[in-house]
């Protein structure tokens, strides 16, 4: 097979992440853009990023990308490309859009013109007037921004972000993708405690124990694109198999949560049971003004209540201070703090040392990063441990 050309869309602001894992598995040819990164790879690539890729949401095949201003133009152009090379005969191909700053803004109607393109381009290949698409599923997207559309192949299906152990969740859960993100940036590592005094429903010390334990987030999973004749059912069993021989479950974790709410200390054991952590990970019932993490050099991420969706704002910031106020008496820790607050550094009585402006779902936030004062981990040299 030739050398397929794929997007990994992700939330605004974690590009560089995702690019990150993208050459740590081995893809060097990237082009990073605004919510996505396109690379290339073989057929294996398309599993290997699927079951590994931990901060992108799904993997496309892109299939083409050209002007389209008007209908003709998006037909003409949907029509020429080589369609039945990756759909079979018997395959369900629904289509699904979007539109933004062009001209074509009608969703439905983009639809409609790239499913239609699309038959007539089967039809010059199955020699048939009619497609019963009973077979595997392949969601076809248009997406059109400044004019230009993209069309692409989800392998996918359900984002990347469903990992499968999390079977309940507490209210406004914070997304699979995003707690690995800011695991990622806070470059912690197996040596080092960490500590969640708001896991919820546990997503951030579950993530950091399968980072720790290199367990691909995507093993517990399937994918549509593992039912494509053209990928083959070979390349899912040789990416499944590299992803197991590389999981590392002899390592020890050091990470703990705590939650004020009984019933989310509930879901968070829950997530950790599903995902076979459930001994690895320490979780109790308690307010953030009496957490003692255990440790040196450890390392606090979290997604503090903002107040906007859950409880009292004053309970929020009230909490935020008393965190602040721990974390002062903890001088070998790191702090990584995901909030909306504005005043979150004047709780804190210090400005962050570094912030990084990020999304949880449509809220904008910021990673506030606080480093230790001359607490990097005594085995570790600082480049390695600054949250870069």
């Amino acid at each position: 097979m030739d050398p397929i050309e794929l997007i990994a869309t992700c939330p605004m602001g974690l590009e560089a992440l995702v690019a990150r894992e993208l050459k740590t598995l081995g893809y060097e040819d990237l082009l990073v853009e605004n919510g996505r990164v396109t690379f290339r790879g073989d057929a294996l690539a398309v599993a290997r990023t699927n079951l590994w890729l931990r901060t992108a949401d799904r993997i496309l095949i892109k299939m083409g990308e050209f002007k389209a201003v008007t209908f003709d133009e998006l037909f003409e152009g949907t029509r020429a490309l080589p369609w039945p090379d990756w759909i079979p005969g018997d395959a369900e191909f629904p289509v699904e859009g979007r539109s933004h700053k062009s001209q074509l803004s009608s969703v439905p109607a983009c639809q409609g013109i790239v499913k239609k393109a699309v038959v007539e381009k089967m039809k010059e290949r199955y020699r048939t007037d009619w497609f019963q698409e009973s077979g595997a599923r392949f969601v076809i997207e248009v997406a059109l921004l400044n004019d230009i559309a993209t069309l692409t192949i989800d392998t996918t299906g359900p984002s990347l972000h469903k990992r499968g152990y999390r079977k309940l969740v507490t209210e406004a859960p914070l997304k699979e993708t995003l707690a690995a993100a800011m695991i990622q940036l806070s470059r912690w590592n197996p040596e080092r405690p960490l500590y969640d005094p708001f896991c919820g429903s546990g997503t951030i010390p579950v993530e950091a124990a399968m980072i720790g334990w290199n367990i691909a987030p995507g093993l517990r999973r399937s994918f549509p694109a593992e039912h494509w004749p053209i990928l083959g059912k070979a390349v899912w069993e040789e990416a499944r198999e590299e992803a197991y021989d590389e999981l590392r479950d002899d390592v020890p974790l050091q990470i703990a949560g705590s939650d004020i709410d009984p019933a989310a200390i509930e879901v968070a054991q829950a997530a950790a049971k599903s995902a076979g952590l459930g001994k690895e990970l320490k979780f109790e019932v308690l307010p953030v003004a009496k957490i003692r993490p255990k440790g040196d050099y450890g390392v606090i991420v979290t997604n503090p209540p903002y107040g906007e969706r859950l409880g009292d704002k004053a309970e929020a910031e009230k909490a935020l201070r008393q965190l602040g106020s721990i974390v002062t008496q903890m001088p070998t820790w790191s702090s990584f703090v995901l909030s909306p607050n504005k005043q979150l550094e004047h709780y804190w009585g210090k400005p962050a040392d570094k912030r990084r402006k990020l999304f949880n779902g449509r809220i904008e936030c910021a990673l506030y990063q606080f480093f230790a004062p001359g607490g990097l981990h005594p085995k570790r040299n600082k480049s390695n441990d600054s949250g870069q």
